[in-house]
């Protein structure tokens, strides 16, 4: 069993159930701006809020907490090869009830470690995306503040891959600022070196756009 199995897929999951664009809040921003020319500014809104260290930090101690039942899934998929071995190898010399009784055993087993598999990644999805949601909305707070502050009048999530954005320059790209800025607001101190990727590297926004922000 594969810890990637429970924890990357369910990561990637939870980010991406349920999610929508913040257009509201961001449609109010615009229309209390004053009228002038139109500053464009784009942001990888899932990824910045997967590297923030307040995401990193979270993420890694989500990880920490299922670490036991990751664990009791390897233990049960180790026994199941192992049992799975022994009557290959010693299925000659058993009589027809002790092989059917050990398969029996087997097909149990790998039953368990099915339903096993499914509650460990569900829980694992709800809890990523509920840890998900009220981060995003308070990196979101951070955004609009800054964007606002920078004078640009609109801002583009680049996050999903089918995004319209065909083209931008880097300098109009505020991902980096954002996490900068909400690390400073959040006090969160970066993560140890090497867990400091892990976050960003799972949860990379290729499949759906951040949930909406809860109403100001």
């Amino acid at each position: 069993m594969n810890r990637s199995l429970v924890i990357a897929f369910a990561l990637a999951s939870a980010v991406a159930a349920g999610a929508q664009s913040p257009a509201p809040a961001a449609s109010a921003a615009a229309a209390a701006a004053p009228a002038g020319p139109t500053r464009i500014a784009v942001i990888a809104f899932k990824a910045a809020v997967a590297q923030t260290n307040e995401g990193q930090r979270d993420f890694a101690d989500l990880e920490k907490k299922f670490m036991p039942r990751e664990n009791q899934l390897k233990g049960l998929n180790d026994e199941i090869e192992t049992l799975t071995k022994q009557l290959q190898t010693q299925g000659a010399t058993l009589n027809d009830a002790e092989r059917a009784s050990r398969a029996k055993t087997i097909d149990e087993k790998k039953k368990k470690l099915e339903r096993d598999a499914t509650d460990a990644r569900n829980d694992f999805q709800q809890e990523m995306g509920e840890q998900y949601n009220t981060l995003a909305s308070k990196v979101y707070d951070v955004m609009s503040a800054y964007a606002q502050q920078a004078g640009y009048t609109m801002v583009l999530d680049v996050s999903d891959q089918q995004t319209p954005v065909l083209f931008a320059t880097q300098n109009i790209d505020i991902s980096k600022a954002v996490i900068e800025a909400y690390n400073v607001k959040s006090g969160v101190p970066a993560p140890p070196a090497q867990a400091a990727g892990a976050p960003g590297a799972q949860a990379h926004p290729s499949t759906a756009k951040p949930p909406t922000p809860a109403a100001k």
